[in-house]
């Protein structure tokens, strides 16, 4: 793949390769179709510290780079897409508390990831998801507690975190303005994981409820300040859609992969149906498609290690190699013809995970808000 990384990533990822062909490519396809969450190669995968890759180095990380990091995830999403979506949701759990926490909460969080533990980000609600702002979970100042009631959906992690970052509204009549963001950890009392969904894709990743009935959170976890909560959570979110994008490219290099490797061994009219240019045609816009993606999904990680604005170019990335991806697995069906439409093959299901990606940390109809106000400005 066409990032420049470090020797340290590049050894990294060498071994990462091996452990995902040996133990999530291999067992990808029968715990898709049980939809059980696979804990014996999540257990392996924190053995071999994947799953702590974003952890700052002065927290007991590894220390690499952004495109570092996203070699390593997009490898992780080419074995799968759930198993990469797992271990970046984490990472998007994380982001509220390095963006806005102290040092105490930065270092608690970290803690857990490297026991082994996962995080989670709780914004979405059954009536807030492209507005979070309209979200109805409360945090109600009780002492030197808040007090936390409300009802999470679609929170990847939501059934294996050991920490939950939540919004909540501490002022209801100032809508997004009065949102603030808690961490809590798993076995706070009133805090309870709900409906598991059985989804059409990505089914190595746990996705539920978070419910929050009479939580008692100490006030000193609360991140920044009272009505910080709408900020923090659209930074996190605008870090977060960096790494759809990576997981979406690793995505449609499967596809891409998958598609190569049938085509030059199916043979119809007497010749390998790769050796027609039509076939030979959708490869090269699948190649072009996949490389644009790579790019611009590291021109936002680099920005962001730089320190500069990186909003517009995160939307960017996203959308664009998650429309990519949906793109490059469709292609390859139709380049498998009917046996591509087969569970006994692989590209129907990678189809199948692609589409959340044009869905979840913002619709793509989002980014396209967000990039469109960013690039035209006030008037």
């Amino acid at each position: 793949m066409a990032y420049i990384i470090s020797d340290e990533a590049q050894d990294l990822l060498n071994d990462l390769k091996k452990f995902c062909d040996q133990e999530v490519v291999a067992q990808a396809k029968e715990f898709d179709r049980s939809g059980e969450f696979p804990k014996e190669i999540y257990d392996k995968a924190i053995e071999q510290g994947y799953t702590t890759l974003e952890v700052p180095e002065e927290y007991g990380g590894p220390g690499l780079s952004r495109v570092d990091v996203a070699a390593l995830m997009e490898q992780m999403a080419w074995a799968d897409a759930g198993f990469a979506t797992t271990i970046s949701a984490s990472g998007l759990g994380t982001k509220p508390v390095l963006i806005a926490g102290n040092d105490a909460q930065k270092r608690h969080v970290c803690d857990l990831l490297l026991d082994g533990g996962f995080g989670a980000f709780a914004l979405t609600e059954p009536g807030a998801g492209s507005d979070p702002g309209a979200g109805t979970t409360t945090a109600v100042k009780d002492g030197d507690s808040y007090i936390l009631n409300g009802r999470k959906c679609f929170i990847t992690n939501g059934g294996v975190a050991s920490f939950y970052c939540v919004t909540a509204l501490t002022d209801k009549a100032a809508g997004a303005k009065g949102m603030s963001i808690f961490l809590i950890d798993r076995d706070t009392p009133g805090l309870s994981v709900g409906h598991e969904e059985d989804k059409m894709g990505i089914r190595l990743s746990n996705t539920t409820d978070v419910v929050l009935e009479d939580v008692r959170v100490p006030a000193e976890n609360l991140l920044g300040k009272e009505g910080d909560g709408f900020k923090i959570a659209m930074k996190t979110l605008d870090q977060a859609r960096a790494w759809m994008g990576v997981i979406s490219t690793g995505l449609a290099q499967r596809a891409m992969d998958e598609a190569i490797a049938y085509t030059k061994e199916r043979k119809q009219f007497g010749k390998p149906v790769l050796k027609f240019q039509a076939m030979q045609f959708k490869i090269a816009d699948m190649a072009i498609k996949i490389e644009a993606s790579r790019q611009m999904n590291a021109y936002a990680l680099n920005l962001m290690d730089m320190g500069r604005p990186y909003s517009r170019e995160a939307a960017i990335a996203k959308c664009f190699a998650s429309d990519a991806a949906m793109w490059c697995t469709t292609e390859a069906v139709q380049m498998f013809g009917g046996y591509g439409y087969s569970r006994e093959y692989p590209v129907e299901k990678l189809m199948r995970d692609a589409k959340i990606f044009q869905i979840f940390e913002g619709t793509n109809e989002v980014q396209r808000i967000v990039t469109a106000n960013n690039t035209i400005g006030r008037f």
